[in-house]
């Protein structure tokens, strides 16, 4: 599957914006989807992840309440909505799928083979 992630811009403290996934391929709807980021300097981060149905998300901690993972097998698309946008969440921001295995956590940068090429989000007054 590939994947083109979009939806990155400059916005204030407090604001909001929504990224989202275009994946190609018959068989989006049988991949695990996340989102990553990664800041200048940093490792890349796990931020949320949902199931191949969307029947269930983990998110990291620090998003927890303010970005919502929602994915759309009908159109092969997943979104990450962020709101209270703070200056610490500036990063480059990935898409990312992995097969189902329950094995691995959701939250394992390793799982996920395919990768989108990330979109620049910037939080700053």
């Amino acid at each position: 599957v590939q994947l083109q992630a979009s939806g990155g811009g400059l916005v204030q403290p407090g604001g909001s914006l929504r990224l989202s996934c275009a994946g190609s391929g018959p068989s989006f709807r049988d991949y695990v989807m996340a989102w990553f980021r990664q800041a200048p300097g940093q490792e890349r981060e796990f931020v949320a992840s949902t199931t191949t149905d969307g029947g269930f998300t983990l998110y990291e901690d620090s998003v927890k309440g303010r970005f919502t993972l929602s994915r759309d097998n009908a159109q092969n698309m997943v979104y990450l909505q962020m709101n209270s946008l703070r200056t610490w969440d500036t990063a480059l921001y990935y898409c990312a799928a992995s097969r189902p295995n329950r094995h691995i956590s959701l939250r394992d940068r390793d799982r996920y083979v395919y990768w989108g090429q990330g979109t620049l989000v910037t939080v700053s007054s």
